[in-house]
């Protein structure tokens, strides 16, 4: 109901600025503070003063005096506090937030008949998922998804490289050697930690092995991206059974959390299809390509760019940027809009692959990155075995561990349940632990560079993923205990219900807060900052908490219409805190 309040809001504005013969072009509308009793303010008033010749409050009380609030809806009334005029909420916009707010897909924005493709994580599959790179899913499955909420048609894609040297490396060395040759034992049962083993071993050999040996090897390594750059199908084949088997596992370790994709994406494809040759060749005829150092180079300084261009090898083999150009062409051709989430060290080659875009003659509109700092782990905190990094598939066990023991520490100190059992509390501990990982690190602006810390992630009286999550167990319990039916998936919460019982501070405030949330995934989308949902679902979480201390809802003495109305409030607070947590990939339990 907030985006229909702006629009009437704005619409009103407009009308009284031409009634006054003032310029339309700037409302400036804001939301207000939080002591000031509406949902919405305009500043317009500073900007109007001096046309009109007279003060900002007085400018503000004119604006005011041509907007006739009977012909609006879901505004009661306009006030002037000084310069600003605040637009208070009516009972139908509280009584359309109760009604909405109750439908299973509430904060869902009506289909916008426009398709995007979000690209993200597109780790190389040499190997297990790195924690460092563990806020690239995280974030591109939570930008996807408030893209989805917001009425786009998402495809979530991979881009899997699968034709660079890192490649022809890994296929050479796991056809060269044998278990017997390995020194080590896989870290999981899993066939990426099993496969790892030989692409290391390969790196290690070329670093330290018999030069000879080293000259034969590295002649292979290059028949392979030879093989790949003319389209030999044994070759892909070769190449193939590595990539497939060790992306397979990356699959299973990137479902729990969950990101999942539409399409994997091989590079291989746009070499195979010629549309790489094309690009090369297009390329070479503009006036900034050069051949030099022994490889043609696009020239980019006079677009403030200070680093070339390599797109072609001496030897005619193709780079992985080259071949991305291939591929962003094709997002073109295909979507409307295209979506890529990037590490902040692949920014240089972010600007560069746009330039070149543009002197390809691409409209690059359609196109936003989206960059992110890295994950870091408190010294000391964790370590794997073999010294090789830490794995996402260590930080989610550590995570569920943690969070299981959290949850069986709160149960020893209550009264048990006797309805949650043993396999309540894994599942919990998942919902929890793995929650508490996903929100913390879709919580902060992708720029900024964070430390992953166990105390605040999973502390159930801060602001994090379990201090949210509890809200959603809460409603959950007053539902149950109100005798409605939650495994069906059903509210049988009486709607027909009197909103305009909900007059405390607490219930308005949260009737508020309900209403807003299709505004924020609007703006979460436009801005591709699904941080801005996390934002609210604290915010959500200490309205809750404040109308659950002030407004009984079971107590016997509640009268029996208010009963029924705090109920339809807490069956809105549910939807609107699950499809929140929903968005950013965050599990809503029934019970914690």
């Amino acid at each position: 109901m907030f985006l229909a309040l702006r629009t009437e809001v704005e619409d009103a504005l407009r009308e009284a600025l031409s009634t006054l013969e003032l310029p339309t072009d700037d409302l400036g509308i804001e939301e207000p503070p939080d002591d000031v009793d509406s949902v919405l303010a305009s500043s317009v008033a500073f900007r109007l003063a001096g046309e009109l010749g007279v003060a900002p409050p007085q400018a503000a009380a004119d604006v005011a005096d041509e907007i006739d609030t009977d012909e609006l809806t879901y505004v009661s009334r306009v006030e002037t506090q000084g310069p600003y005029l605040n637009f208070l909420p009516s009972e139908a916009y509280f009584a359309e937030t109760l009604a909405n707010g109750t439908d299973d897909d509430y904060g869902t924005l009506p289909n916008r008949d426009e398709s995007v493709v979000v690209e993200h994580t597109s780790a190389n599959p040499t190997g297990p998922v790195h924690v460092g790179r563990a806020r690239n899913p995280i974030i591109g499955d939570a930008v996807a998804n408030v893209l989805d909420a917001a009425g786009y048609d998402v495809d979530r894609h991979y881009y899997v490289n699968d034709a660079g040297r890192q490649m022809a490396v890994f296929t050479w060395a796991y056809e060269t050697f044998d278990e017997d040759d390995l020194e080590t034992e896989p870290e999981r049962d899993r066939i990426e930690y099993d496969l790892v083993r030989y692409y290391r071993k390969g790196n290690e050999f070329l670093e330290e092995g018999p030069e000879s040996e080293v000259e034969a090897a590295e002649a292979e390594i290059d028949a392979i991206m030879q093989g790949l750059e003319e389209g030999d199908e044994a070759t892909y084949e070769r190449v193939s059974e590595v990539v497939d088997q060790v992306l397979g596992g990356m699959k299973e370790c990137l479902a729990r959390l969950p990101a999942e994709f539409d399409e994997f994406v091989k590079e291989t494809r746009f070499m195979f299809d010629g549309s790489t040759d094309d690009v090369v060749s297009r390329i070479q005829d503009l006036e900034e390509s050069v051949y030099e150092e022994d490889a043609w180079q696009l020239e980019l300084d006079e677009y403030g760019i200070d680093k070339n261009l390599v797109f072609l090898r001496s030897d005619g083999t193709s780079l992985y940027p080259t071949r991305d150009l291939a591929h962003h062409e094709w997002k073109f051709d295909n979507y409307d809009r295209a979506v890529t989430v990037l590490g902040e060290d692949h920014k240089l080659q972010a600007e560069q692959l746009r330039q070149t875009l543009e002197l390809l003659g691409n409209d690059t509109d359609p196109l936003r990155q989206v960059l992110y700092s890295y994950v870091n782990l408190p010294e000391g905190k964790m370590s794997t075995r073999r010294g090789t990094g830490v794995d996402l598939d260590d930080l989610l066990d550590e995570a569920i561990d943690r969070a299981r023991e959290e949850v069986e520490t709160r149960l020893d100190d209550r009264i048990r349940d006797d309805d949650l059992d043993e396999a309540d509390v894994e599942r919990i501990a998942h919902q929890v632990g793995i929650g508490a990982v996903r929100y913390d690190i879709v919580a902060k602006q992708p720029t900024k560079a964070i430390t992953f810390e166990w105390d605040r992630a999973l502390d159930f009286e801060a602001q994090s993923a379990p201090y949210v999550q509890y809200v959603h167990a809460r409603c959950c319990g007053i539902l149950e205990e109100a005798g409605i039916d939650l495994e069906t998936g059903t509210s049988e919460v009486e709607t027909d219900v009197d909103a305009s019982l909900l007059e405390t501070p607490e219930e308005r405030d949260l009737l508020e807060t309900i209403a807003r949330f299709p505004s924020v995934i609007d703006a979460a989308a436009d801005d591709l900052e699904p941080h801005q949902v996390a934002t609210y679902t604290r915010e959500f979480a200490e309205r809750f908490n404040a109308f659950y201390r002030e407004c009984p809802v079971l107590a016997d003495d509640v009268d029996p219409d208010l009963r029924e109305a705090r109920l339809a409030l807490v069956a809105a607070a549910r939807h609107t805190i699950a499809n929140a947590l929903s968005v950013l990939g965050v599990a809503a339990p029934r019970s914690m």
